[in-house]
């Protein structure tokens, strides 16, 4: 019997935000909301950094491919989350949900690494500078991004294949798209051992970033310290704010959804949490490096007076 219940399981079905009852169209008109500007305002910046020369430059290559690596990771859980919200809900195969899952994995982590590319690069230009033009040469830099969406690759592929060779025994998945721990509930065995690998991964990936990061920040703030005049310390400040602001809330959201107790949250509590990183993270990067960045701004304004003229 138990076999039978084992290969039965040829697709999921995702609760999402069905505990909400007749709010859901609400919520599906702020996610919208929400996506539309994530969306365009990612394009933008990537479409920016292209045609503008003044951004050729190690940081804002890097925040090219973050924004286009924040692209594709809105869309592998969004659409599908908003069309659960308006009753368009399908099942999801076991293939499609591990497809699901390994995107989902491999660019969150390719995230997380870049944050600290860029972290290195803020450390390069601000301790450093007279070097910074031969470290941060274009070859390190393609090195740098590389080696980040490896360790995603890498990482999803090892959790994807653990999460999917267990057995599934029920169908309907306690979230809005297909996470780690939401799905492993749905296995007929105990699954110890993937808990602990998911923990040991999730240590790794995101203290270990977060860690090279902090180690940067304390590098530069006392570099920055050292500056005589006011107003060189605050320039020097100012070139971190953007970057500063993204990693607070990116590790800090990413800390609290995998690094807690796995039952310490209620379903609801998992689901906003889960919100936060894929529906407002992705909108820090065009809202932060828009409105607080005054290089970004200046190429929109070329950009705009081009077209105008």
């Amino acid at each position: 019997m138990k076999t039978t219940n084992h290969t039965e399981v040829t697709e999921f079905v995702f609760q999402g935000f069905s505990n909400f009852g007749e709010h859901q169209l609400t919520l599906f008109a702020m996610f919208l909301a929400l996506y539309i500007p994530t969306l365009a305002g990612n394009v933008i910046i990537v479409t920016i950094i292209h045609i503008d020369h003044h951004l050729h430059t190690p940081m804002y290559f890097f925040l090219s491919v973050l924004s286009t690596s924040e692209t594709f990771y809105s869309l592998v859980i969004i659409p599908r989350m908003l069309s659960n919200l308006i009753g368009l809900s399908q099942p999801i195969s076991l293939a499609g949900c591990a497809t699901q899952m390994f995107f989902f994995i491999t660019l969150a982590i390719n995230n997380c690494f870049l944050l600290t590319a860029m972290g290195y690069d803020r450390y390069v230009a601000i301790c450093d500078p007279l070097r910074y033009a031969v470290i941060m040469s274009k070859g390190i830099c393609i090195q740098l991004v590389g080696g980040a969406c490896s360790i995603g690759l890498i990482v999803a592929m090892t959790q994807v294949l653990a999460v999917f060779r267990l057995p599934f025994c029920a169908t309907r998945v306690a979230h809005f798209f297909c996470d780690i721990r939401p799905v492993m509930k749905l296995s007929c065995i105990d699954t110890t051992a993937n808990e602990i690998l998911t923990l040991i991964i999730s240590v790794l990936v995101i203290l270990v970033p977060m860690g090279l990061v902090f180690i940067s920040y304390v590098l530069i703030i006392s570099t920055i310290l050292k500056i005589p005049s006011a107003q060189g310390r605050k320039k020097a400040f100012a070139t971190c704010a953007s970057h500063l602001t993204v990693v607070i809330v990116h590790y800090g959201c990413a800390s609290i959804a995998y690094l807690k107790p796995k039952s310490e949250n209620s379903r609801d509590e998992d689901q906003l949490i889960s919100v936060t990183y894929t529906v407002i993270t992705p909108l820090l990067n065009p809202v932060v490096y828009t409105l607080r960045n005054k290089e970004v701004k200046d190429a929109l304004l070329r950009a705009t007076g081009r077209k105008l003229s």
